[in-house]
């Protein structure tokens, strides 16, 4: 368990489990202390976990449904496969469970690199409340995006983001053409455990196309990766 500082107080909503950041399922306990074993510092542990939860969880953002089990952190172990705000809740659990006080924070991103197809759905290429985790090390918070896995970086062309433990890991600005990739609009705040009814408002406001579809079948189709790489409009 790490050391915590003498305000540790403050910390403990963000080392305790939450309803969809559930550290203590035995699921999240046992990838946790697999990922991390034989770290020597809670930084390593970070990194590790880190790189275990941005690879060993693909993204696609069709994974959505209107279900609010695949929030939490046990059900994209077992679905394995989510979108930024399941993978964020994934790391912060899984940070937790090492004694590593973590918590969600959200911000509206445009992203210039998407496929016609989710772009259409959307109706727009701003992600509205994606989300991430922020970890505590070093006695300060420090931001993690664990959310595009590498063959996923690689079919769009994007440098895989990486994490040291010490700085933030946020989206980088331009992919490794020199075009435009995301750009940070709007920070939406940080919170021990998922703002549901803030995110579900949200969404129906932002994505009237996403919430029409999933009254329909209760699910998005598709395969976010098979689609960056068939297609040549990624802009």
């Amino acid at each position: 368990m790490s050391t915590l500082p003498s305000h540790s107080e403050d910390l403990a909503p963000f080392l305790t489990p939450g309803e969809f950041v559930d550290c203590g399922h035995p699921d999240v306990i046992a990838f946790a202390r697999d990922a991390a074993a034989s770290a020597p510092s809670d930084r390593e542990k970070a990194i590790r976990l880190f790189n275990a939860v941005r690879d060993g969880i693909r993204y696609d953002p069709y994974s959505f449904e209107a279900n609010t089990e695949i929030f939490k952190a046990s059900t994209t172990l077992r679905r394995g496969v989510g979108y930024c705000i399941p993978k964020a809740v994934l790391l912060a659990a899984s940070a937790r469970v090492l004694g590593i006080p973590a918590r969600l924070a959200f911000a509206d991103v445009r992203n210039h690199l998407t496929t016609p197809r989710l772009r259409e759905r959307m109706g727009t290429d701003i992600f509205y409340y994606h989300g991430f985790s922020e970890l505590y090390l070093g006695e300060r918070w420090i931001r993690a995006t664990p959310t595009f896995n590498l063959s996923l970086c690689e079919k769009f062309g994007v440098k895989p983001l990486d994490f040291d433990g010490e700085h933030d890991a946020l989206f980088h600005p331009f992919d490794k053409e020199g075009r435009r990739h995301m750009e940070y609009l709007r920070y939406h705040g940080s919170f021990a455990d998922l703002p549901l009814p803030m995110l579900v408002e949200g969404f129906l406001r932002n994505y009237p196309n996403f919430a029409e579809r999933l009254q329909e079948t209760g699910k998005q189709e598709g395969d976010f990766e098979k689609e960056a790489a068939t297609t040549s409009d990624l802009a």
